[in-house]
């Protein structure tokens, strides 16, 4: 069931049921037409029709963020910066995309000349997960409707409303039909478009357990999918580092949106020289990170967006400090409605821990205390994950040398990841395949068409 549950209550707000069979099917029919004439209608046209869909963000922002702030809990000063970057992704294809898709001359042997036409595929499918309801879908449609493939667009069951606020921003925007369609569909009902020789990839962020179980469906049916997963982002503060801009940027990179960011900084590894500052400074900025309710703009750490995924996270502390693990802040459930978690901090976790392993979807930090430099980069490339991860320290020499060996896909230097249109993002090992925004959110889900002319 898709389903709007204030998670500030705990009340279902608004219901909707899932398309029929024969609707899925008719759906990604529809796609398959319009992808027949929107790949050929031209660049120029299908840029501008982007930078309409940026500016009716923009012109609808409070609308979208009250929306964003009902559905799953995020406090609405964040709401609206989230919908100012969706609507500058939105901006940067319709305006830098047309020279990114540019033909690449080839530099050949012999006569005549070759180059390389980045082209359209056909219909794609989007799997677009709650925490960031319209950025996560921005990533994805920008670059390809500017590409010319068409989208069918599968939202997380708890964010309906959003789902149907994009639809109809792209049609406001003058897209054709079929070019942008939100399905609310079953797993079986999104197993059987991806086994449709007319659907011609798949994109999803989410879980781990969805990704494989995406990724399998996609490879038996030779689909190409790009996989956003899961993340559990070290912060390495090394012995030069400067605690005072360590550890405020380490703090907001936890708390921001209830900590349930992919990309969140979920460990902060500190080497010996700078743990008691750090530890103490870093305990003083988490503190401020206060909860309150959403729709208040002062309100800083909204709910969760679940009330299951509160007490998932409720449990990983729980396990921790019974098995040992210093709790310094947080920790307990509040009294009353709603699926509020306090910012939390722990220190001494270990391996036989939920939390060592487990990526924690929430507003918990984990602080680990480590001897040196060396120490702290065996300990960040221990975890399943490679999203991202940030480096401080006042030495360049050794920035670069710990970019090298971290086993990311993205890298800050005195500074947390963040996510901006120019620049891709995507990880290793088991958190995700591919990358998305930039240049190469082009490239995913393209015909790289070799053109050789005699």
């Amino acid at each position: 069931m898709y389903a709007t549950v204030d998670p500030t209550t705990g009340v279902a707000v608004r219901t909707f049921e899932p398309l029929t069979d024969a609707g899925a099917q008719a759906a990604l029919g529809d796609a398959t037409q319009s992808y027949r004439s929107w790949a050929r209608t031209p660049l120029a046209h299908r840029a501008e029709a982007l930078q309409r869909v940026a500016e009716l963000h923009r012109r609808q922002i409070d609308e979208l963020a009250a929306l964003v702030t009902l559905e799953m809990g995020k406090p609405v000063s964040q709401a609206r910066g989230e919908i100012q970057l969706v609507a500058s992704i939105y901006e940067y294809y319709a305006t830098s995309g047309p020279g990114l898709l540019r033909d690449e001359v080839l530099d050949i042997a012999g006569k005549g000349q070759a180059l390389v036409r980045t082209a359209p595929i056909g219909p794609l499918l989007g799997i677009m997960p709650w925490n960031f309801p319209l950025y996560q879908v921005a990533r994805f449609a920008a670059p390809n409707i500017l590409l010319g493939n068409t989208i069918l667009l599968k939202h997380a069951p708890s964010c309906p409303q959003i789902s149907l606020a994009i639809e109809r921003i792209m049609a406001e925007s003058g897209l054709p039909d079929g070019v942008y369609r939100s399905v609310f569909v079953t797993h079986e009902q999104v197993a059987a478009l991806i086994a449709d020789p007319r659907l011609q990839g798949v994109s999803l962020t989410g879980s781990e357990r969805a990704g494989r179980a995406v990724g399998s469906l996609a490879g038996q049916h030779l689909k190409k999918a790009v996989l956003e997963l899961g993340g559990s982002d070290p912060v390495l503060v090394l012995p030069s580092a400067d605690v005072d801009q360590a550890a405020p940027a380490a703090s907001t990179g936890r708390f921001w949106n209830a900590g349930q960011v992919c990309t969140s900084t979920k460990r902060a590894i500190v080497t010996e020289p700078v743990w008691d500052a750090f530890l103490d400074r870093f305990l003083a900025e988490a503190a401020t990170w206060t909860t309150g309710d959403p729709i208040r703009e002062d309100t800083r750490l909204g709910p969760l967006a679940t009330a299951a995924g509160r007490d998932t996270v409720a449990e990983q502390v729980a396990d921790a400090v019974a098995k040992g693990a210093t709790l310094h802040l947080g920790g307990t459930v509040p009294d009353g409605p709603g699926s509020f978690y306090p910012a939390t901090v722990l220190s001494g976790v270990t391996p036989d821990m939920r939390a060592y392993h487990e990526e924690i979807f929430g507003p918990v930090a984990v602080l680990y205390r480590v001897a040196d430099t060396d120490a702290a980069v065996e300990l960040a490339n221990s975890s399943k994950y490679g999203l991202g991860g940030a480096v401080f320290t006042a030495d360049p020499a050794e920035a670069e040398d710990v970019v090298d060996r971290l086993e990311v896909g993205m890298v800050g230097v005195n500074t947390v990841v963040r996510s901006s249109p120019e620049m891709p993002f995507g990880g290793v090992k088991n958190s995700g395949i591919g990358r998305e925004l930039g240049r190469f959110g082009l490239d995913e889900f393209a015909n790289k068409k070799l053109v050789r002319t005699i």
